[in-house]
């Protein structure tokens, strides 16, 4: 589960506690305010009417994500992002009819020249030269047919902001704020896009993606060692998968490929939308009715995901680099919501939160051996069981060899004697400051609303998430520590 996810439901949470928010939201009740629609196709709609300004924030959650993307096909949720801003049949064409027949064709060639191209040394360089330009010349005529970027354009000229998606190992999200006055312009676009997507600029795009992989990971030190900690920290399970794909699988991707992910986006039962701001509920859910209702209803079984066995040992992986060393290290544990989930925040808050925390203190300002030291609790998803992870940065002359002995001492103190009052305290606290400062907009409560709707099937998880955190006890700390903080439940890469 990640940190700003929390951080969204709390202050919430603290929010309606205090009856302290912004004008015109005092007195806010959850159970009052969100009103929680399944259409009849299955997908679920959340409104919520706050009428600080006259905006909206639109988000749109699949769940679907790198976890769900079949054997040998790495990268292609995130591709599918990509592909998902090239327009549809109605948006960005200039004469569909004819860029269909252009894009059939460029498919054809561009497939044919991957499939010598993985021939290797035995590839027909002619070959190669001929369909490489006859995939440029297609390319080329098809440019004239359609106008790029013809979505953001849109939403840009009817004022729209903060217009991005992202994807993760569990699922991936749309998002963007708008006069409220335009959702049924947001519905029309997003819908169509969902429903009648044109994957242009394919193997244009799958080297852009290819480019963004070398930089954010085959070029990133810091990038390399999290892609090698999280493969060595799951054999079996996708999660331990770059989101970004293996580079090798990524190069070979198809269309077919972002089609057949993209089919799983068409299902009503994986997707979760949330619309936050000065709205009409009753006239919002009729637009998002008219145009997602038109998705068919599919009842099918979605393929089990790769179980990760126990781990009995210790792993180990070290990643040379030229840059400045530093290391992660990971011990597998429960995700949400099972209740060792929120003793880890509560223990992640004590070990790095703050300049006066266990790990801060003690190896950054003390012994003054460590740069810096992060700990994070639900790495790197929270659909199923995950990590709780420290990374840190020795400070010169010492080594990762000695800055990780300092963090496994600390971490023996934890297990053999309880944290004090006044830590377990000061952790909760800024838990729940955090929280709070960080829900100012309807953005957030959008995101925060479709996050849980989309994880856990209940938006409302966040409402006892307070009475849980404030349940942990410091024998709980010790117990979860002692149970999953072992040598044998861990995982270390070291940056050298």
């Amino acid at each position: 589960m990640t940190k700003k996810c929390r951080w969204f439901i709390i202050s919430w949470v603290v929010a309606m506690l205090l009856a302290a928010a912004a004008p015109g939201f005092c007195g806010f009740v959850l159970e009052n305010q969100v009103v929680k629609t399944k259409l009849a196709n299955g997908l679920t709609v959340l409104l919520v009417r706050r009428t600080l300004s006259p905006t909206a924030a639109l988000y749109i959650r699949y769940r679907v994500g790198a976890v769900d993307e079949e054997p040998g096909k790495s990268g292609a949720a995130h591709f599918l992002e990509h592909m998902m801003f090239k327009g549809t049949t109605s948006i960005g064409t200039k004469n569909y009819a004819e860029e269909e027949k252009l894009l059939a064709r460029i498919e054809e060639t561009g497939k044919a020249l991957d499939r010598e191209r993985r021939k290797g040394k035995k590839s027909d360089r002619q070959i190669l030269k001929r369909l490489s330009d006859e995939l440029i010349r297609l390319q080329n005529e098809q440019k004239k047919l359609f106008i790029p970027n013809e979505i953001d354009r849109i939403y840009t000229e009817n004022g729209g902001l903060d217009m991005n998606a992202a994807t993760g190992q569990d699922m991936t999200t749309y998002h963007i704020n708008l006069p409220a006055n335009k959702i049924e312009l947001w519905a029309r676009i997003e819908s169509d896009r969902l429903l009648n997507p044109v994957f242009r600029e394919f193997y244009t795009e799958r080297d852009v993606v290819m480019e963004e992989r070398r930089q954010r990971v085959e070029s990133d030190p810091e990038g390399k060692l999290y892609e090698k900690f999280m493969s060595a920290a799951y054999r079996k399970h996708p999660y331990g998968r770059p989101i970004l794909g293996w580079a090798r699988e990524l190069m070979n991707l198809t269309p077919d490929d972002i089609r057949k992910i993209h089919g799983k986006y068409n299902n009503p039962e994986n997707i979760v939308i949330a619309v936050v701001g000065d709205i009409d509920i009753q006239k919002t859910l009729s637009i998002i009715e008219k145009y997602f209702g038109r998705i068919p209803a599919r009842k099918e079984k979605t393929a089990p995901i790769a179980f990760e066995p126990k781990q009995t040992a210790e792993r180990r992986i070290r990643v040379a680099f030229d840059a400045n060393p530093s290391l992660i290290m990971g011990f597998h544990k429960p995700n949400a919501p099972a209740y060792a989930d929120y003793v880890f925040d509560v223990l992640e808050a004590i070990l790095t939160k703050g300049r006066t925390s266990r790990l801060y203190r003690a190896l950054v300002i003390e012994s003054q051996i460590a740069k810096s030291v992060t700990a994070v609790n639900g790495i790197p998803a929270s659909r199923c069981p995950n990590l709780f992870t420290i990374a840190a940065q020795p400070r010169h002359p010492h080594s990762n060899q000695e800055l990780e002995k300092a963090i496994l001492r600390e971490i023996e103190k934890i297990k053999n004697q309880p944290v004090t009052d006044e830590e377990l305290a000061k952790a909760k606290k800024n838990i729940k400051m955090d929280y709070l400062r960080s829900l100012d907009s309807n953005d957030e409560i959008a995101s925060t609303l479709s996050y849980y709707e989309s994880l856990l099937g209940d938006y409302r998880y966040f409402a006892n998430y307070l009475k849980e955190i404030e349940k942990v006890t410091a024998d709980d700390i010790q117990k979860a520590a002692q149970q999953y903080l072992t040598q044998n439940n861990r995982t270390v890469a070291t940056l050298n």
